[in-house]
């Protein structure tokens, strides 16, 4: 009588709402890791080549601004087709932790005081795609398919 009164577990599972929105948390996955890539690329295009919006001439051949474009154009690209994602999200998440601590941290102690929100963010949303993959939409996703094939 006791167990007719309880819903199973399969069943009350079905019926949660979180379940049914965690079969979309893959496809999100990509979708962030999509969108980040993009917008991070645009800070790799503006310092190489000026778009959308030229804020600073281009930096000098092997400086540390120029790397930084570099890590910043190169890996939103990879980023965004979601090739090699894992080492590329690993170096641009490196690269957010390491421009924080050179150039915002030393504006004080606060990210919202020392305009370091947007590289906080990168960096743990970068580091949170080296655990969790690029996601389904992603060439890594179908070059590792078929390799498994």
């Amino acid at each position: 009588m006791l167990d007719s009164a309880i819903p199973s577990t399969k069943s009350a599972a079905a019926a949660s709402p979180a379940t049914s929105l965690d079969r979309f948390a893959p496809y999100v996955l990509s979708i962030l890791r999509i969108m980040a890539a993009l917008l991070f690329m645009e800070h790799g295009l503006a310092k190489y080549f000026g778009f959308p919006a030229a804020t600073m001439p281009p930096p000098p051949l092997f400086d540390l601004e120029w790397f930084a474009a570099l890590i910043e154009f190169g890996g939103g690209v990879l980023l965004t087709l979601g090739l090699f994602s894992r080492p590329a999200a690993l170096i641009m998440s490196g690269e957010m932790a390491i421009g924080y601590f050179m150039f915002h941290a030393p504006q004080g102690f606060y990210p919202y005081l020392n305009h370091g929100e947007a590289a906080v963010l990168y960096c743990f949303i970068f580091l949170y795609l080296v655990f969790a993959g690029p996601g389904p939409w992603s060439l890594d996703a179908l070059l590792w398919r078929k390799t498994r094939a």
